[in-house]
């Protein structure tokens, strides 16, 4: 049997559609960090230190590589496993 793509891209953007509804606060916040920030290098990114991305104190946040951000983030859903 085929696949069925039009169908698999359709639900793909629903679940992104109400993803990003219900997860827009965090958004919103994440990019209010990035902002107070600065100037942030190419492949960096503004980590959270305490995990909170609501928690915008600039004792919260840091400057750190995104591959290390990533990873951070792997390491968090590794654990809840």
């Amino acid at each position: 049997m085929a696949r069925d793509w039009k169908a698999e891209y359709k639900a793909r953007a629903e679940y992104l559609k109400d993803y990003r509804r219900k997860h827009r606060k965090q958004d919103a916040s994440r990019a209010r960090a990035r902002r107070s920030m600065g100037n942030i290098p190419d492949g960096h990114e503004v980590d959270h230190k305490d995990g909170n991305p609501m928690n915008n104190s600039r004792e919260h946040l840091k400057i750190v590589p995104r591959k290390q951000n990533r990873a951070k983030g792997a390491r968090k859903t590794n654990n809840m496993r």
